[in-house]
């Protein structure tokens, strides 16, 4: 599909599509030498400050690194009723009760991060933190019906 094939959502379909939370992929910065680091995840949405929310792991050596500060892209797509996507780009800051303001803990409250249990042991177990995107630039696609 070429650039003049697709459109935009306005910001009730992207808050629509976006819904309190799904899946996607997040792709850390790395520096110019190196690959980014991307990863599926799930993520949670505020509508009403659009920003993301993550819960991730982040095990000591492990490939991601330092996360809080990082550049990333964040993509999430689907193809319900049309194909459709969401890249959020910027830098994920840590949300902790010490660390941020309490809007920020207002927003974690009214997203849905769903709990997907890809670590090979029950995700009581795994150490996640949490992690908001306050997106710099947030761009939408959406498949048009043209004729062939």
């Amino acid at each position: 599909m070429s650039e003049s094939d697709s459109e935009t959502m306005n910001e009730d379909e992207r808050d629509g599509f976006l819904g309190s939370g799904g899946t996607g992929v997040i792709s850390l910065s790395t520096g110019e030498e190196a690959t980014p680091h991307s990863t599926p995840v799930s993520y949670g949405y505020d509508a009403a400050e659009s920003v993301f929310y993550f819960r991730l792991t982040n095990e000591s050596g492990g490939a991601k690194g330092d996360l809080s500060g990082r550049a990333v892209s964040f993509v999430t797509y689907g193809n319900d009723d049309g194909w459709k996507s969401v890249v959020a780009t910027g830098q994920l800051e840590q949300t902790t009760e010490e660390s941020v303001a309490t809007e920020s803990l207002q927003g974690l409250e009214r997203v849905h991060i769903p709990l997907i249990d890809i670590f090979g042991k029950p995700p009581r177990e795994v150490a996640f933190e949490f992690y908001r995107l306050v997106p710099d630039e947030l761009t939408t696609r959406t498949e048009t019906q043209t004729e062939l």
